[in-house]
């Protein structure tokens, strides 16, 4: 038992070692405007200083999430052929590779580039392996929260890039950026020798014939003996899938799109929820905040507010663990909706009636603009914070939970594809937007999170405590989703499927 519970705790840690995803997403906007990085990586302005054009930080930042778009598709193909276990260990050794040819550039911006695209494969792939193998691996009970804190360890490393930053941007020379780009390699390595000590998935077992080692593993996993009705029935439900997906083919992209069992439903969900949450705001305030806190004359760095957001971020994830489960799926959404919503409108119209022209020195700022300036870093805090209890964890869940085994590797991959060209659009016109718009940016936020409290109240059932199977039922039945919360699988369906489940050993024992 204790060896089973020591199992799952591994497997919580390193497949919930996703935060080297947030970690990279994050290092590189301290990087950014550290004084040796824009030696190295910049232009010369008219009098001789070297600065990052808002084309060049577009290019350096977006790449990476040009990078993860394609990983996140190319998963799909290795996930199946190389088993879950194979696909995180070629995808981190990627992601590796392209932090080492970050870190190992002098002046090449094109090195630099190119090494957070090779990176990105690794992220983007990584991104939608990894929720994919801990929802097959992980028991039951503990599927949501376990998701949840894949989405924790990711907020997580986004805050530790900021706390690194925050450290070494006084290093003089290279040094100062070298170190927390090159860090990378550690949670690549961490997460590549992680894996040999984690079983492989059960479904990919069963997928090549190894039925007895798929028994060991999910038994050991829920801490139960491999005669338990669980592990029968979990074996029973894969078995089921798996034959499905062989009778009727390899599963192509265009069946995520079926009107079969709804899963063109189940696939559109998916992705405009990661839609949504890309245009939540909060990255907005993750990649360019610094610049507007700086026109609400805060004297704070702006490796010290990238800190405090990170923080922030840390601070809602984890009361995530809890919502996810109590206040549901579906609500989680409403709720983040209607707050941060709130959020941005406040912060967006006191920002553009009360801040200073950007770049006012601090001692012309008025008590108008400190009072504006005050109220804008506020909201901000408010709405990085809603957004971490809600709108951060509750997609990936939900798309971890969506789809039936058959399809479940492309499902995912569509809705991480989603999310991170999304990632990518706003890190690339984001900053030209709100050069030409200001604080008035926000309430583009603003529409998307009305938008998007409308979409989810009409069309996202709530799928909390159901099975695969029971997900399936519910959008056979055609149930409204305002409706789904209190919808019940029939009773007939439960006891044909226990019924069938108790008959698998004899049968096998029979044949022996």
């Amino acid at each position: 038992m204790a060896h089973a519970n020591l199992k799952v705790i591994l497997l919580a840690v390193f497949i919930a070692f996703g935060f080297l995803f947030g970690y990279d997403i994050g290092v590189i906007s301290g990087c950014l405007i550290m004084p040796d990085f824009q030696r190295r990586f910049g232009e010369i302005d008219a009098d001789g200083n070297p600065f990052l054009s808002s084309s060049r930080q577009s290019i350096i930042t977006s790449l990476l999430s040009a990078g993860t778009f394609v990983g996140a598709l190319g998963q799909a193909f290795t996930s199946d052929s190389m088993g879950r276990r194979g696909s995180i260990l070629l995808w981190s050794g990627i992601f590796t590779i392209g932090t080492a040819i970050q870190t190992g550039t002098a002046t090449s911006l094109a090195q630099i580039t190119i090494g957070r695209f090779i990176a990105g494969l690794g992220v983007g792939a990584l991104s939608a392996i990894v929720p994919l193998y801990n929802g097959e691996t992980a028991p039951k009970a503990l599927r949501g929260m376990l998701l949840v804190f894949y989405q924790l360890q990711i907020i997580f490393g986004i805050f530790l890039s900021y706390v690194i930053d925050l450290g070494t941007h006084t290093i003089d020379g290279s040094a100062s950026w070298r170190i927390p780009v090159g860090l990378q390699m550690l949670w690549g390595l961490i997460l590549l020798s992680g894996i040999f000590f984690l079983p492989e998935s059960p479904r990919h077992l069963l997928g090549i014939g190894k039925e007895a080692e798929a028994r060991r593993v999910i038994a050991l996993l829920n801490s139960v003996p491999e005669s338990d009705l669980l592990v029968l029935e979990v074996i029973e439900e894969l078995e089921f899938g798996i034959k499905a997906e062989n009778e009727g083919g390899k599963a192509t992209w265009l069946e995520c799109f079926s009107t079969r069992n709804a899963l063109w439903k189940r696939s559109i969900n998916g992705m405009m929820l990661q839609f949504i949450q890309q245009l939540n705001g909060q990255n907005f305030y993750y990649y360019y905040g610094d610049t507007f806190f700086a026109s609400a004359g805060t004297n704070l760095s702006p490796f010290v507010i990238q800190t405090i957001l990170g923080g922030v971020s840390v601070a809602g994830t984890i009361p995530a663990l809890y919502f996810i489960e109590s206040v549901g799926r579906r609500n989680s959404l409403l709720i983040g909706s209607v707050l941060e919503a709130i959020c941005s409108l406040i912060a967006g119209l006191v920002g553009h009636f009360t801040l200073a022209p950007a770049g006012t020195p601090a001692d012309q700022l008025t008590h108008r603009n400190k009072q504006g300036g005050d109220v804008l870093i506020a909201f901000a805090v408010l709405h990085v914070f809603s957004f971490s209890m809600f709108w951060g964890p509750t997609p990936w869940v939900y798309l971890g939970e969506s789809f039936p085994l058959r399809v479940r590797p492309k499902g995912i991959a569509l809705g991480s594809a989603t999310n991170w060209i999304w990632n990518f659009l706003l890190s690339f016109f984001a900053p030209r937007i709100a050069s030409d718009i200001g604080p008035l940016i926000l309430l583009i936020f603003f529409g998307m999170l009305s938008f998007g409290f409308f979409y989810v109240w009409l069309f996202i059932p709530e799928t909390k405590g159901l099975s695969l199977e029971e997900v399936d039922e519910m959008y056979r039945a055609g149930i409204r989703p305002w409706e789904s919360a209190g919808w019940k699988p029939s009773e007939k369906h439960i006891h044909e499927h226990t019924a069938s489940i108790r008959e698998v050993p004899e049968e096998k024992e029979d044949s022996k």
